[in-house]
């Protein structure tokens, strides 16, 4: 990666080499993040009310992690340009979250769930980051069930689990077709608890203009107070920016036009580099739009793909309706391009694939 430093009219433009650092630690990765953890300084208990921490975003990951370190005993601000933490995008999703339990004992396991993972991105994933939220799935789980979401069940009372695509296993935690909505208030609910204790500190209807970066690291935000559009700096010992993705920059999106993306690009600007720009997900199970009057894509829960069965019509340019096509001129494509996953292959494959002809 190169970047312009200086260039003037009768000059030729200079450029430095910019050193990508993921800071990924070396080692195997079972035992990276393990051995980096017990490597870290810890903050004593009684220390961490002398430390402020910003958090920009107040979904599942702000929302979570606002939550956390406020109930550790850190100074909190969380900030959002919603008027409620629940109005947070996250309560878009529909189909579940994963995680390594195993519960059904069909082979499942953290190598599996990590190569799932990466090989359902494509590959482009960072596979240090991927191993980490492998090993934590499951306590991510625990979490959310200590936090109340209230999780599909078996008759017994054990959690239920159902399959989903681009895995071979039944992984998939998940409550009806409302996953994100019940994840998402279970957060709220820790956040407001914090928040009435005085360790979290919520700034709704907030705007961040920029990051104050001192010494190449994250040091405070601009905001704007959208109600009577005050700018102020807000300063802390730690910034972190958990405001969601930049789907919207596609012409037709699932996401909320809301979701503008503004927060990373303006990170971006600050010195903070734009990694794969082309891992964006797709959702093949959209609905598209009927006319002009839509500005987005309509999702259902790709769990569909569960129990239902993928085809097109055989005969290219067929326009009957679907329930007219009979049973022998229906291709079954994924069934019988990808027979060992089926209806439950990548999401990637499953949309780019094509009847013959």
């Amino acid at each position: 990666m190169s970047v312009t430093t200086t260039q003037t009219m009768t000059e030729a433009p200079t450029f430095v080499e910019a050193t990508l650092d993921g800071r990924v630690p070396a080692g195997p990765v079972q035992t990276l993040w393990e051995r980096t953890k017990f490597d870290m300084k810890l903050v004593n208990p009684t220390n961490r009310r002398r430390f402020k921490v910003i958090i920009v975003g107040s979904g599942l990951a702000g929302g979570a992690a606002a939550a956390t370190l406020g109930e550790q005993g850190y100074n909190v601000e969380c900030y959002a340009y919603q008027d409620s933490p629940r109005r947070a995008h996250s309560v878009a999703a529909q189909g579940g979250i994963n995680a390594a339990k195993n519960y059904r004992n069909d082979g499942d396991s953290i190598y599996r769930l990590f190569y799932d993972t990466v090989k359902g991105g494509d590959f482009r994933s960072r596979e240090a980051n991927v191993y980490r939220l492998a090993e934590v799935s499951n306590a991510i789980i625990d979490q959310c069930v200590a936090q109340g979401v209230p999780f599909a069940r078996e008759y017994g009372g054990m959690l239920d689990n159902r399959s989903f695509g681009g895995a071979q296993v039944a992984r998939t935690f998940y409550a009806r077709g409302q996953t994100g909505q019940q994840l998402l208030l279970g957060a709220y609910q820790a956040l407001a608890r914090q928040i009435a204790a005085g360790t979290v500190k919520m700034f709704n209807r907030t705007e961040m203009l920029d990051l104050i970066v001192v010494d190449g690291r994250a040091r405070g935000i601009v905001v704007r107070d959208m109600c009577t559009g005050e700018i102020t700096p807000r300063l802390a010992d730690v910034v972190v920016v958990g405001t969601g993705g930049y789907s919207n920059a596609f012409f037709l999106s699932t996401n909320a036009k809301g979701c503008n993306g503004t927060a990373i690009w303006r990170a971006h600007k600050r010195g903070a580099y734009f990694a794969n720009p082309c891992y964006t997900q797709i959702h093949p199970t959209c609905i598209p739009p009927v006319g002009e009057h839509q500005s987005k894509l309509t999702l259902m829960s790709e769990s569909l793909r569960n129990d239902g069965r993928i085809w097109v019509p055989k005969q290219p340019g067929d326009t009957r309706p679907a329930d007219q096509i009979p049973e022998s001129e229906r291709f079954y494509y994924l069934e019988e391009l990808y027979p060992s996953f089926g209806n439950l292959s990548p999401r990637d494959i499953s949309s780019r694939g094509q009847a013959p002809g």
